[in-house]
């Protein structure tokens, strides 16, 4: 019994089909990783306005939350700040002092240098560990 050869033209565009089909799907995006435009919009709006409630609930002055959180935008910022300043006149609450520093905007951090006290070319050299605990004779 002989088969029919099976239509690779018809099963090449059925692939390319399902495969543009997933693209554009959610859950394919969230399983790679990838995030929709809109969806990292409104995440950085969302987290623009915390973070200026927070500075406002703080304390802080909307230029410092600026310069801090220079990579969230100014305009959620002000807004999350001026309705906490809002919410915090009508209810009379004070201000919230902050217990740390601020944090480093993401790439200001600097590495780590050793201290200047440090015992390492001590170590690799025994010899001279050893002369230096023995009292000198003269």
């Amino acid at each position: 019994m002989v088969f029919p050869a099976p239509p690779w033209r018809a099963l090449r565009a059925l692939l390319i089909g399902a495969a543009l089909a997933l693209a554009g799907c959610d859950l394919v995006q969230q399983k790679l990783g990838l995030e929709a435009p809109g969806a990292k919009a409104a995440r950085v709006e969302a987290e623009g306005k915390a973070v200026g409630g927070a500075c406002r609930q703080s304390g802080r002055a909307i230029e410092d939350c600026y310069a801090i959180y220079s990579w969230l935008p100014k305009a959620a910022i002000y807004e999350g700040w001026r309705d906490m300043d809002a919410y915090m006149r009508e209810n009379k609450l004070p201000t919230v002092e902050p217990q740390l520093p601020p944090p480093q905007p993401p790439g200001s951090r600097k590495k780590r240098s050793a201290p200047a006290d440090d015992d390492t070319d001590e170590m690799k050299k025994p010899e001279a560990k050893a002369e230096a605990k023995t009292p000198e004779t003269r």
